[in-house]
This record gives structure tokens, sequence and C-alpha cells, in this order.
């Protein structure tokens, strides 16, 4: 059953290369042949994939066996490995990258991290730019629920294979069947995707660009057609419109559902929504103060210092783009250059992120809200010994083992943090860098702090931190368990 499905995923990635080759081929490019290479190959090896199943079955009597949760952890983590190798094949072939650069590139792209190697982005083709930005609209949703919504295959019916790569520590299913639930959030992830591009479009972007960001903004991916991101426009319009829609796409795509339908009483009951936007206003208040107690930061590209308008701007698209682990950068949005005042707030908004069911990364809130409910009720059984008491999510009383596992999460997500920047020490990188860096990939942010920060990228980084970070991001993206589970020796033990 595994070689089926990994024949299907594959095959669903030749066409999107397919895709991407049309586009090279519009713009009268040369190396539209790559893309299509590769999607001969993703094809061909999806059809291989399924042929050995087909008589596996025949020689088996069509025995099936039973898709367990192990199953469905090794599927999803190493479906998005192989979409990135066979992915970073343009990267080497058209842009003269090595295998390192390339699979570091693809496996940001995929995992909607943003974090790039590429010093001119410009120079690109583009249809490179069309793939980089189409592979992040794929991993924003989840390449398990693209197949999901569009291949009708019983197999793939699966609630196990589809908790592996959702988001969050609750799965909302809008409809009993998994393959509707994968529909619909296909269909809201569209419709923001379209209207987000023709917002683009009525601004200063053209319409190549306008689909490209649209692409990467609904994703929180952060990956732009130019060097300077979102910077290279100067538009307060381009800005505004993006910072609305990357918090679009922080919230639970849950609710967008729930709005189609009216059920105002579900969305105003959320908790994690409303706790989430508590989050932003507060955040960006913060920073707004900042820039008034911190007044140099005015003079780091304009001789004129920031009016309110210009605070409050900068203020939500610098808080936008991190908790929503977009990425995206901005005319002033340089968190390094700010000073040290700005960094500990930002670092702590891309280790909380966003709404779980989200394409963010990061945490989650609810977790966090989970985390501090669990720390108040210990400390009021401290005071009273003999009170039993629950974490309520929502009204919905959680049972313990999903607190604990919640708790084990936050835990774990931390000690990632700590390994990372001890191994990304020992091979030279200075603290502050090993730390953003390590955060900025568990979290799919992008942009880290020292030198990987947001006027920097990652290609100074030496190849060992290339590697970790590629795994961290994939770990990030997979919220941890589905990968780590492979390191197991009981996870192959029937």
């Amino acid at each position: 059953m595994k070689k089926r499905i990994f024949g299907i995923l594959l095959q669903l990635e030749s066409l999107f290369l397919v895709l991407t080759s049309l586009v090279s081929l519009i713009y009268k490019e040369k190396d539209w042949w790559v893309f299509l290479l590769c999607a001969i190959i993703s094809f061909t090896i999806g059809a291989i994939s399924i042929s050995i199943k087909k008589w596996e079955d025949k020689i088996n009597n069509h025995t099936h066996k039973y898709f367990s949760r192990a199953d469905s952890f090794m599927v999803v983590a190493l479906t998005w490995v192989l979409f990135s190798i066979i992915g970073m094949i343009p990267f080497i072939e058209i842009a003269g990258m090595g295998i390192t650069d390339a699979f570091f590139e693809t496996m940001s792209g995929f995992t909607t991290t943003g974090s790039s190697v590429i010093n001119d982005v410009d120079s690109l083709s583009y249809g490179l730019k069309f793939w980089r930005a189409i592979s992040q609209w794929m991993g924003g949703l989840g390449i398990v629920v693209f197949t999901f919504a569009l291949v009708p295959t019983g197999e793939m019916r699966n609630n196990n294979i589809f908790s592996a790569e959702a988001t969050g520590i609750t799965l909302d299913k809008f409809s009993p069947k998994i393959g509707s639930t994968a529909r619909r959030l296909l269909m809201i992830y569209a419709i923001l995707t379209i209207v987000c591009t023709i917002c683009y479009y009525l601004g200063p972007m053209n319409l190549f660009d306008a689909i490209c960001h649209s692409l990467t903004t609904i994703a929180t991916g952060g990956f732009s057609t130019h060097t300077a991101s979102i910077a290279y426009y100067n538009s307060a319009y381009i800005e505004y419109i993006c910072s609305i829609f990357m918090i679009l796409s922080s919230l639970n795509f849950g609710m967008f559902y729930y709005a189609f339908i009216k059920r105002w009483d579900i969305i105003k009951s959320n908790e994690e929504l409303n706790v989430f936007l508590k989050i932003i206003v507060f955040a960006i208040v913060v920073f707004m103060l900042l820039f008034n107690f911190y007044p140099s930061v005015d003079n780091i590209n304009s001789s004129l210092p920031m009016g309110i308008e210009e605070q409050f701007r900068t203020s939500l698209f610098h808080v936008a783009t991190i908790i929503s682990s977009s990425g995206f950068a901005a005319t002033k949005f340089d968190y390094i250059a700010w000073g040290d005042v700005f960094l500990m707030p930002t670092l702590l908004l891309m280790i909380i992120g966003s709404c779980a069911g989200s394409t963010a990364g990061g945490i989650k809130v609810v977790r966090f809200i989970v985390v501090l409910k669990a720390i108040k009720n210990e400390f009021f059984k401290q005071l009273h010994p003999r009170a039993v008491l629950s974490v309520n999510l929502g009204g919905r009383v959680m049972n313990d083992e999903r607190v604990k596992r919640t708790l084990s999460f936050v835990i774990i997500y931390m000690a990632l943090v700590m390994i990372g920047i001890t191994i990304t020490s020992y091979f030279g990188m200075d603290s502050l860098t090993g730390f953003g860096s390590t955060v900025s990939a568990l979290s799919n942010i992008g942009p880290g702090a020292g030198l990987t920060g947001p006027a920097n990228n990652y290609s100074d980084i030496n190849i060992v931190a290339k590697w970790l970070l590629s795994f961290y991001m994939l770990v990030g993206r997979l919220e941890i368990y589905t990968v780590l589970f492979l390191f197991m020796p009981s996870f192959y033990k029937k």
C-alpha cells in the first residue's frame, strides 16, 4: 500500500513540474525541458512504484496490509524528502547550484520556510522563480492534503496519514469523509490565493509577480521574485495587502469554512483565534512604542523620522511576517539593525507562531494556551492538593493524554533548539546566529538572527549547518513527531 501512495504523490509532483515547464515556455526560456524532464522522472518513478504494488497484490491475492499510524509517518516524511530530491534538480541544472544548496533551497520551499541561499533572485529565470513559488504553495496546504483532495483513491482515505501532516493538536473535520474535508480545505486555499493575486495586481505588481507572491503569501512561505522582497515595490499598498493576507493565512482554515456556513458561534468560541488576535494587537502596540522610545530606527533607511502611519504599517508588517512565519521583507524590515531591544520580542513571536490548521509555522498558539493552563493548574494544586482540575479549551475538557502530548511537544522543541545551537556553534557559527537560525528553521520562518538576519541569507553558512537546518525545516513543518518517530528503534518493531 505504501508503494502505491508514494507513486500517487510523486505523480502529483509531476503535474506541478509540467505547469512550471509551461510557464517557462510562455516566457520563451530554453530551460523548459529541465522541468519537463523532472516531471517525467517523477511520473515514471511513481508509475513504477504503483506497478510494483499491483504486482505484489496479484502474487498475494490482493491482500492489503493495514495502514497503521507508523506507516503514515513513514509515507509523509519520506514523501517530503523525495519531493525535495526531485525538486532540487532544476536548481542544479539551471542555477548551477551544488547539491547541498539546491536541497536546502528546495526543502525551504516545500516546508514554506523561505530561507534562501540565492544572492540574486532577480537574475533567476521565470521558470525557476515560479517553481520556487509553486513549491511553497504545495507545501503550505500540504502535499498529502492535495492528494486527498484531488485523487479519488480509497487507500488515501485514511485519517492517520492525514493527521501525520496536519498541524496542531486537533484535527477539525468539516465532513465525516477525509476526502471531502481535504477538498474544502483546497477550495478555501485556492479562493484566498485568487483574491490575493487580484489585490496584488491592482497595485504596482505585474501579473507574474502578483501570482508568485500570492502563492507564497497564502502559503506563508516568503519566497519572492526579487532579492529585495516586498521592499522592491516601495509601496505602502503592497505592504498592507501582504500583511492582511499573511494574517488571514495564519488563521485556522476551519474558521473560513464556518464563516461561509455562518456558524459564528463556533468562531466566537474559538479560544485560540481570540488569543491569537490579541497577541497581534498587543505586539503591534509594543513595537510602535519601541519605535518611539528607540528613535534611531527612523534613520535606517530614511533621513526623515517615521510618522504614526508608517510606525503602524511597519509594526503591522513586522508582526504579520514573523508570527505568520512568512519572512517577507518590507522597506524598513530589519529587526537586527533596529537594535537588541527589538530582537527578543521578535524571536518570541517566531517561537509562538500562529493558529493550528493554518499554513503558518511555530509551536502554535493553541499549544501555548494549553501549557499556560496546565502550569496554572499545577500552581493551584500546590495550594489545594485534593483539587481535581482539568484543562479546558474553548469550553471543552482536554484529556490528560493530550495535555501531556502538548507539554512534551514544547519540551522537545526547546531541546531541539539547544541541540541546534550546540551543533552549529561547534562548526563555527556564533551563538546568536545559531539560535536565530535554529528557531527560524524549526518554526519555518526564513530570516534568522546575526549573520542570517533579514539583511542577509544562508549562502555563507557551512555545509553541516545547511544540512542540519534542512532537517530542522522538515521536522518543524511536520511538527516534530512525524519525523523523529522514524529514528526510534521501537518504530520498526511490529
